[in-house]
């Protein structure tokens, strides 16, 4: 099994917007389907609780029977414009340790002609335990792909 999953698409937004959707803890929520205490800051913990996406409601009821589930992000590097980074515990297990090993969540931008290029790469699965491994892979492998089209969904009705 591979330790990253990588998924890249290209934004017809502005970088500045799509920087604000995924850097702003509030814009985040709304498209991600999460709800934030606190802002995105480079070597803090934010907490949080998976909601209902505000952009689709065919992935927002498929997001219902998680909705109040606890979720701890602890944000590595905020670099304005390019890359934004946390580490969290794929699948918002509840009965996880504090200690146990997470994921990093990495979204790099680049302006390219026509908008935006977004690269989410999640990576360190080889750390999880065995048991837990291959599902989470499994499921944020999909994940991932079903949030790039969430931001698309966003950008388009900020505008």
């Amino acid at each position: 099994m591979k330790d990253k999953i990588e998924k890249t698409t290209t934004l017809k937004a502005p970088l500045a917007k799509v920087w604000r959707a995924i850097s702003d803890s509030v814009a985040f929520g709304t498209w991600f389907g999460m709800t934030l205490d606190g802002p995105f800051v480079e070597g803090q913990t934010v907490m949080g609780a998976i909601a209902k996406t505000q952009v689709d409601d065919e992935i927002a009821a498929h997001q219902e029977p998680y909705v109040g589930m606890r979720c701890e992000l602890r944000i590595e590097r905020v670099v304005p414009r390019k890359l934004f980074a946390f580490r969290w515990h794929p699948g918002a297990d509840p009965d996880l340790e504090p200690d146990a090993p997470m994921t990093l969540v990495t979204f790099e931008l680049e302006e390219v002609p026509g908008g935006t290029r977004l690269t989410i790469t999640e990576s360190g699965f080889d750390a999880l335990p065995l048991e837990r491994r291959a599902k989470a892979f499994t499921e944020n492998e999909g994940g991932w792909e079903i949030q790039l089209s969430l931001i698309g969904k966003y950008l388009e009705r900020e505008e």
